[in-house]
Parts: structure tokens; sequence; C-alpha cells
């Protein structure tokens, strides 16, 4: 009887798994394996919050496979190593994997390709986790994008010819081959502090579904308003689940295509949602074609940007104690949850990398390591956009005001008062804002600047002069090139 392993990593899902799918196809018998080897991951190891959500998202996997027949078998090690000796003990032929994009997992899936073809072992990889390959949408001279909208404009072309989503297999079969228990792998805290994930979150297939469901039933017809709404549950929070591969793009886009036919949803709406995706292709576009972007900015002036070495104003950001309410009630949300709502994401990182004038590598791995949905393209998109030194990046000049921002996005100022208990007693007049409010506002809400909440770290308007007076330093041509 023929068998087949399939390789999951990122593509912890059944349904719509292009990897599985034609193992099914093409072998009697299947075998699945997961491969812990987080030194091959390069620089860029997963963070404790991302290693949480896989534990979790690991083991549902393992359990619907048992429902339909077979386990997930566990291995430690380098994976080349560790597959060649699977294949030997259970006699496969074939190995499938769905491709992922990290720059260090390219090459290392590259060297392991031949290798194991040399040693007679048939391989093949897929497409499961994007809607177009990175290298499919380039412009009319044949180079990549690095502007978003002609990108995506040219990726909305090919969307009516993506494959349809196909179910997951109802029965497997194949041999129960040793492997590790889950929790040797070494993924979950030594010291409990993910009570507020576990609360939050249900990683795995069908939390992943259940939460796509409930998007379109109740968020997606909002959308439009609703995603830049913290105080509201307007945003779709599919993106940890897009991460581990619980869920595919193409499901998503055919679930949204479903629901405005199916219910009185916007067009506007859905055409926003599917914009979105549209990001996380552009990020992964980024990824691949420039690689180097991990650790260094796409404009190279940045190289010489004068980031400011102040080590307190970092940890005061990472702890939520900067004295600008928005920004601390974001990262709260991060450190309690492992998630942040975009639109404060963005806040957070502009006050970061301009008024704090802190790198923003800085910034990103706090984000690596602390976000549940950290994924290494949609990272360092976003950071290097904030910063303005990326593809497409905001205008340096586009310094996002917390007050403002809460004002406009916290309308009632529900976000802040769910995660700064301290001020919650502070009316919405100044809640945002609490340095300005008068001394008798301040007492009568149990409120003691540099006490019970901090002040400021930093003005607001002079650094930003000062953020914008770097800028422009960078911005001249340097001595060699006069």
């Amino acid at each position: 009887m023929s068998t087949a392993l399939v390789w999951f990593r990122r593509d912890l899902r059944l349904a719509d798994n292009p990897a599985l799918a034609a193992a099914v196809r093409h072998a009697e018998r299947i075998v699945a394996v997961y491969v812990h080897a987080p030194e091959e991951d390069g620089a860029w190891r997963a963070g404790a919050a991302s290693n949480w959500w896989l534990y979790q998202s690991l083991a549902r996997l393992d359990e619907d496979l048992r429902r339909r027949g077979i386990r997930l078998t566990l291995r430690r090690g380098p994976a080349t190593r560790e597959l060649a000796a699977l294949a030997r003990e259970t006699s496969a032929t074939h190995l499938y994997w769905n491709r992922l994009y990290d720059p260090a997992l390219v090459a290392r899936d590259t060297s392991l390709k031949v290798e194991l073809r040399a040693l007679g072992l048939f391989c093949e990889s897929f497409n499961g986790a994007l809607l177009f390959e990175p290298w499919d949408v380039l412009t009319i001279q044949g180079q990549p994008y690095r502007v978003f909208t002609p990108f995506w404009r040219a990726g909305q072309a090919r969307l009516d010819t993506l494959p349809v989503p196909v179910p997951a297999p109802e029965r497997l079969r194949g041999p129960a081959p040793r492997g590790e228990p889950l929790e040797v792998l070494g993924l979950l805290p030594h010291v409990a502090w993910d009570a507020g994930l576990a609360k939050t979150w249900t990683p795995g297939e069908d939390g992943a579904h259940a939460r796509l469901l409930e998007f379109c039933d109740d968020g997606l017809a909002a959308y439009d308003e609703g995603r830049d709404r913290p105080d509201l549950p307007g945003s779709s929070r599919l993106s940890p689940h897009l991460h581990f591969g619980e869920l595919g793009p193409r499901q998503c886009l055919a679930a949204v295509r479903n629901a405005v036919v199916d219910r009185p949803v916007a067009r506007s709406s859905a055409e926003t949602f599917l914009r979105e995706l549209g990001w996380r292709e552009f990020a992964h576009h980024l990824l691949h074609h420039f690689p180097q972007t991990t650790d260094a900015p796409l404009d190279e002036r940045f190289a010489r940007f004068p980031w400011a070495r102040r080590a307190e104003w970092l940890e005061a950001w990472q702890r939520g104690r900067t004295g600008f309410p928005l920004v601390d009630a974001g990262m709260r949300e991060l450190w309690a949850t492992g998630w942040m709502h975009n639109r404060v994401r963005m806040v957070v990182a502009s006050l970061l990398t301009k008024n704090l004038r802190q790198s923003w590598l800085a910034g990103a791995r706090w984000f690596w390591d602390t976000l549940v949905d950290a994924d290494l393209a949609n990272n360092t998109l976003g950071w290097q956009w904030t910063a303005g030194c990326g593809a497409d990046a905001a205008p340096f000049f586009r310094i996002f005001n917390p007050v403002l921002q809460a004002e406009r996005h916290d309308p009632r100022r529900l976000y802040l008062r769910r995660w700064l208990p301290e001020l919650a007693r502070l009316p919405d007049a100044w809640i945002h804002r609490p340095w300005q409010a008068t001394a008798p506002v301040l007492d009568a809400a149990g409120v003691s600047l540099g006490s019970t909440y901090p002040r400021p770290i930093v003005d607001l308007a002079a650094s930003r002069r000062e953020a914008l007076d770097a800028y422009a330093r960078i911005r001249e041509p340097v001595a060699s090139d006069r």
C-alpha cells in the first residue's frame, strides 16, 4: 500500500489543505507529521504568545485527525533528518507540504527538497497560505510592486480564477509511528501568565470556522466603520487563525462572497474586508522580494536615522506606562490577550518610532514576542509602514496623535475604561488627556498623576518637531553623494 507523509507547519487544518488533498489523491495511507525545529527559523523564532497558540492548535489538530482514523506524529530535531527517518520507518514514498515564505524557512525548504529527493522520496509543495504566490503578481515590467493599490488591483483581477475550497477528508488511514508527546516541545510558559489568552481565544480549525461565521453574521455588515473602533467588536479577529493556517484565505473569500449573497451586507464592507486580505498578500509579496527588510529598512536612508537611545522610554511603552491613555490601553490589551486592535497598533507604533524615536525593530521584536498573530510578513510591513521606511509607507510627517485618535475612534471612552481602570472615573472629556484635567477633576476621580497613573513621558508637540527635524537630516544627501 502506498504511503505519503503530510508535513504540517503553519497549515494546521484539514479543510482546503492542498498538501493533504494531494496526499489523499495519490496514497492509500497517510502519516501526518509536525516537526518541531525552532532553531531552523533563524533570528525570528516564534515568541511566547505564538508558542502558546501553537500548542493549542496542535492539540486540536491531533483531535481532528484521530476522529478521522489517524493521529498527528510529533518529532523534534532537524526537519530533513526527522522526515527522512519517518519515511524509512513507514515506507513512505511521497512527502507533501504547504509552502512558508519566511526567508530562513525558504532556504531550509529548498535544501531539504534537494536532499530528500536524492534519497528517493518524491517531494511536492503547494500554496496553502495565500491567494496568490508572491512571485505571481508583478508589474508590466516584471518587477515587484512597492505600492499597495496597483498591487491589489492586479490581484483582484485573479480572484475569480482561484480554486474553490475543498472540504476535509471524512476518513483517513495510516500507520502510527513513534512520536513525541506534545508537552515535551516546551511551548507553554513555565509561569502561568496565559489566562487572558485562554479566555480570549479558541485556537484550532473549529474555533477558526466559528469565528469566521460569527464575523460574517454579526460583524461584516458594519465592517467599514467597525474595523476602526477599538471599543466595538468590529474587527474580524481572524489574523491568528490565518497565521497558523487553521483557516485559509480562499475560505475567507468564499465566506464573505456568500454573505453578500445571502444577507443584507453592504458590498463596500465586503470589499473593505477583502482589501485587508489584500494587505496580507502584499506583506508576503514584499517579504519574498525584499527579504532583507525583516531586519533592515527598505528605504535605506533610515539606516542612518538618529534613533534615541532611551531604554526607559522603551520599557515604559512595553509596560503601558507612557502617560498617553490610548497607547497604554493598547499595550495592556496586548499583554493580557496577545492581540491589539489594528487602529491602536498604528497609534502605539507611531508614538514609539516618532515621538519616542525608538527603532521600529525594537517595536517589531516586542510585538513578535507578545502577539498571538505574530507573522513575519505582516509584522515587518506594519512596522516599516508606520515608521515611514517601508513600501507604500505612511509619510513620515503623518504622526498619529493619541489624544485625537482616542476622541475619534473611542468616542464613549469604553476602550480606555476597560484597559485603564485607574482612570475609569474620569469624565469623557479628560480620560484621554488626564494631564490637562484640573486638580479637582483628578481628585474626584481618584487619579494622582505620577502616582496612580504616569504623566506623559514626552511632550507631543515638541517630540513631533524633533522627529521631523531628524527626518529632515536623513533626507539630505550624504557627503559622498554630493
